[in-house]
């Protein structure tokens, strides 16, 4: 069955965990708010749903919600051009996901490699929504017919798993409603290291504060983590492959071609042969000069609660006006009556 074409759509979600970090606005926020600029329909969800499938402590829970929208405004997400809303305020992700969980097989669900990373050794402890997890991210998306979903590289089996789930309900059916959507594979250049320790992942659980530049951080405190970043006593390469075998210097480059909006082979070019000492400068120079306005401004938003939760309703209102018809036509594609 040939599939039908839909309007081009972006949706992406993160979870509110806390303490928002350069990786986080390199991989994600830096990219919505440049497709939001292309004019492309972009929707934004803080998946709080998906939180709570480990616990979480309810004031913490709210704290997260509100900071990590506050960080999408700070980035320059307009929640006018774009549709920004935290997912348990619309009800139609849980009642999507119920009809997936049906959809999806139990066999699909086991081989995913995120809740056996998650769950450990202790599966049998490990909730039932971290397991059907998978499923409620396919309705986040299904349910807009979103098109396109900007993920890590973590997240790929994930959108390919609601790729199976949005095949087998057409082919059910026998209907072309559902799109198969995209991933957009964040690149090398936006995956940001740990200032610690190159070849890991630059994350809010290191038990350093120094391995990571938050996005709450003053302009001197990101100065000095820049400063103290770990490297090793070569000059910068002037080339790609001299980068090789070197994950510090890498990574340091990838940040400053991500912020600078260069390539790696421009920024080479351009400071290649120089020490740590002149680079290290002129990169916590460009760091300050994007980053501390962010920090700036959400310190400023998280000043006013009522209106984040304002601007997160607005949104959850838009938000429905697009999921409910599509809910509303799968249970009647499905035969439920009154739909």
């Amino acid at each position: 069955m040939a599939e039908a074409a839909h309007t081009p759509c972006v949706f992406s979600g993160i979870q509110p965990s806390g303490n928002l970090h350069l990786g986080n606005y390199l991989g994600a926020l830096k990219r919505f708010v440049e497709t939001q600029d292309r004019g492309i329909q972009s929707i934004y969800c803080v998946v709080d749903l998906h939180a709570v499938t480990v616990w979480q402590d309810p004031a913490a829970l709210a704290h997260a919600t509100r900071e990590l929208t506050a960080g999408f405004i700070a980035s320059g997400l307009d929640p006018e051009r774009s549709i920004l809303f935290n997912q348990s305020q619309v009800a139609e992700h849980a009642q999507m996901a119920w009809v997936f969980n049906c959809v999806a097989r139990m066999g699909w669900m086991k081989r995913m490699t995120q809740f056996k990373d998650k769950a450990g050794k202790n599966a049998e402890q490990a909730s039932l929504g971290l397991f059907a997890y998978p499923a409620l991210m396919a309705a986040d998306i299904l349910v807009y017919h979103a098109t396109h979903v900007p993920v890590g590289e973590d997240q790929k089996q994930h959108l390919e798993l609601t790729q199976e789930i949005a095949r087998k309900f057409n082919h059910d059916y026998g209907v072309e409603f559902f799109p198969v959507t995209e991933p957009v594979i964040e690149g090398a250049a936006t995956r940001v290291m740990s200032l610690r320790d190159g070849t890991k992942k630059m994350s809010k659980s290191d038990p350093s504060d120094m391995s990571r530049i938050n996005l709450t951080d003053d302009a001197d405190t990101i100065a000095r983590k820049i400063r103290k970043a770990k490297t090793d006593p070569e000059p910068l390469p002037e080339t790609v492959k001299g980068l090789e075998a070197r994950p510090e210097a890498r990574n340091l480059v990838n940040i400053y071609a991500a912020l600078a909006g260069e390539s790696v082979e421009a920024v080479l070019a351009d400071l290649g042969g120089r020490p740590f000492s002149e680079f290290k400068p002129a990169l916590a120079d460009l760091a300050v000069e994007h980053l501390a306005p962010i920090s700036a401004e959400m310190a400023r938003l998280m000043q006013d609660a009522a209106e984040i939760d304002r601007i997160l309703a607005r949104g959850a209102e838009r938000a429905r006006a697009i999921a409910a018809p599509i809910l509303r036509e799968t249970y009647r594609i499905m035969g439920m009556v009154g739909a």
